[in-house]
């Protein structure tokens, strides 16, 4: 027995000092001059696992630690965290200048190897293009803002009387109005099978880059997969029945002269993961959020209502 108890001490001590040297070893790797403080964790694996498991908290308390720019390793990549507003902006404004934007290799795998933060230079410009024509002022004013309002008013339409998760259903939301805009005509009839291979996806491109069965990872290449293939359908028929649409995918699609920014098939399915998958997260927790917010302070919501009706009024006085 004492022996047994020897044995297992000296296994912690062993298990110890290689956790401990394994630390040490990676800390030295990345201890370059220029760097700025922080801690990278793990070899491999960094500080993913209390970066997904703290969210917002991680990069509040390395904040509090090391001050607004700090390095990590986080989703299998270095990473220079920088949560300085004036440094951001700089950053922002000279990314064509020498700075060329890195995202973790998750995000690049499974959002596709044309989507507009996995190319640069010429590339970059075009796809850009693309995108702004798509949310130019007229495109906003008159098809946009139209089919948002009609989506919302029908989404929203059966609430009353009932039990709603918020969370769940400000998923929906984001996905579904976004794919309404991308394919209006078949957003209802691809959403079933597409909506929860996109949320695949979506973990996916938040995890190690590790393409092990089981792994979130391997689930949102899989889903990505899937989300091809219905791409590809819809785009071969609308080729086939030449019929007009007024949407996202017509205008990416479209070979008429006035479309300065032509795409290939790729590449425009490649945009459309990627103006589904960056309009998701955000939409969705805001729009939760908002709810729960104006749900906890009917003050607030009362002051909102009071500004919405004025503003209402002041537009019907115009007609008049």
């Amino acid at each position: 027995m004492a022996l047994f108890m020897v044995v297992l001490v000296l296994l912690f001590i062993l298990a110890l000092s290689i956790c401990t040297a394994l630390l040490r070893w990676n800390e030295l790797k990345f201890s370059k001059k220029g760097l700025p403080p922080g801690t990278m964790g793990w070899p491999i694996f960094g500080e993913t696992t209390e970066f997904l498991k703290q969210g917002p908290n991680f990069m509040k308390n390395q904040r509090a630690r090391y001050g607004s720019f700090f390095k990590s390793h986080i989703l299998g990549c270095p990473t220079a965290v920088s949560m300085d507003p004036e440094l951001n902006r700089y950053i922002l404004m000279n990314e064509a200048k020498g700075l060329v934007p890195g995202y973790p290799q998750s995000m690049l795998d499974i959002l596709g190897k044309c989507n507009i933060a996995a190319v640069h230079g010429s590339t970059h410009k075009q796809m850009r293009g693309a995108l702004l024509a798509l949310i130019s002022p007229t495109m906003i004013k008159q098809q946009l803002l139209p089919k948002i309002d009609e989506f919302m008013r029908n989404f929203v339409s059966d609430w009353d009387n009932k039990i709603i998760d918020i969370q769940e259903k400000t998923k929906q939301m984001a996905f579904l109005s976004s794919l309404k805009q991308i394919a209006s005509v078949e957003s209802t009839s691809i959403a079933q099978e597409f909506m929860p291979e996109f949320f695949k996806l979506v973990l996916g491109t938040l995890s190690l880059p590790i393409d092990l069965p089981g792994t979130n990872y391997r689930r949102g290449l899989k889903g990505r997969k899937i989300i091809l293939t219905i791409l590809k359908q819809l785009i071969e028929k609308r080729r086939g029945n030449q019929e007009s649409h007024k949407d996202m995918l017509a205008y990416l699609m479209s070979k008429e002269d006035n479309n300065r920014y032509k795409l290939s098939d790729d590449e425009i399915i490649d945009q459309i993961i990627t103006i589904l998958y960056s309009g998701y997260e955000t939409v969705s927790t805001t729009s939760m959020m908002a709810v729960k917010y104006l749900h906890d302070h009917p003050s607030i919501l009362e002051e909102l209502r009071v500004s919405n009706k004025k503003k209402k009024k002041r537009k019907e006085n115009m007609f008049f």
